[in-house]
């Protein structure tokens, strides 16, 4: 048993240092995007920090999702949480499987710095909806009576800029439209439905989608125009963003990696080098092995081109053999 486990770990290390060595070069080219989503998500945070400061209790607004769904209550209300955070590192796991598996799809550099791009550009419209209307939070920490609702100005800058982590992140007001957890949620999923091979999972993270999107509602997190925003305004930005980013090679079909630059290790571009092997290969063949710009007139002896000549001369050398 022990012999079999360190030859099958010895087999799993051997795909991990080999997918490494393909995705290092894909790290070198794309870290500085990868780099700018991360930080990104920082700057999300910090946005979300800082309309807390503004947010206002006050009354529930009238809500459909709410008269339709029971209120989870505040002991329950980790179910929205739990859901969502296997969703998440459920969809991470998933993006790294190329190291450990054999059959893969594609390259976990590239989807992650296209799972990046839709969560920037979704991001973006998210902080500009909730910064133009404060609505009063539906949450329990975000209701009238709540310490917790408004939070006092700043001492200083650095308590700003550290956003009370993790705690001020789970326990943000202001920040609703639209549901930041639906952003995630609708961009792992969509990227699975492209890149995934299993048909049930597909279906399965659909289903996960929609009660996760049920559980937000019933737990009083959002709104359900939070919701429902997120759902038309996610699907239409990674359709636009999609489009605009160049298409993943596909590993399916045992595809070597993609060249990252046109030039070879001498500088030269790979077309050029190209075009001049193949003048000298046909310059092989046509025995003309000089320069193809020296194009002189052969000169004639006698009606004859030296060339003749030199060939009678060893046709004359050579002995008879009778």
């Amino acid at each position: 048993m022990t012999i079999y486990l360190a030859r099958e770990a010895s087999k799993v290390w051997r795909k991990v240092c080999a997918e490494t060595t393909t995705e290092l070069p894909l790290l070198r080219e794309k870290w500085p995007l990868l780099l700018a989503g991360i930080v990104f998500q920082y700057i999300h945070g910090l946005a979300a920090r800082g309309v807390h400061y503004l947010h206002r209790p006050g009354p529930l607004l009238q809500d459909l999702g709410f008269m339709a769904l029971p209120e989870l209550g505040q002991d329950k209300n980790y179910l929205s949480e739990c859901t969502f955070v296997f969703i998440f590192f459920s969809f991470f796991l998933w993006t790294f499987h190329p190291f450990i598996y054999h059959s893969k799809r594609f390259y976990t550099i590239l989807i992650w710095r296209r799972v990046l791009a839709f969560l920037v550009a979704s991001q973006v419209l998210r902080i500009i909806t909730f910064y133009s209307t404060q609505l009063p939070g539906p949450n329990y920490h975000c209701r009238e009576g709540s310490n917790m609702a408004t939070l006092p100005p700043p001492n200083n800058v650095l308590e700003v800029l550290l956003i009370n982590f993790p705690r001020g992140v789970n326990l943000g007001c202001g920040d609703l439209i639209f549901s930041s957890h639906m952003i995630f949620t609708l961009v792992f999923v969509r990227t699975y439905h492209k890149y995934g091979s299993k048909r049930f999972i597909k279906l399965l993270a659909w289903v996960m989608a929609i009660v996760q999107s049920l559980l937000i509602i019933a737990a009083r997190k959002h709104y359900t125009v939070d919701v429902v925003v997120a759902w038309y305004a996610v699907n239409l930005v990674v359709f636009f963003v999609d489009t605009k980013l160049p298409e993943m090679p596909d590993r399916s079909n045992g595809s070597p990696l993609i060249p990252l630059s046109n030039k070879d290790k001498d500088g030269r571009p790979k077309d050029e080098k190209d075009v001049r092997l193949k003048d000298e290969f046909h310059k092989l063949l046509n025995g003309n092995h000089g320069d193809p710009t020296d194009r002189r007139q052969r000169v004639q002896m006698n009606g004859r081109h030296p060339e003749e000549d030199m060939s009678s001369m060893l046709s004359d050398a050579t002995p008879n053999g009778t």
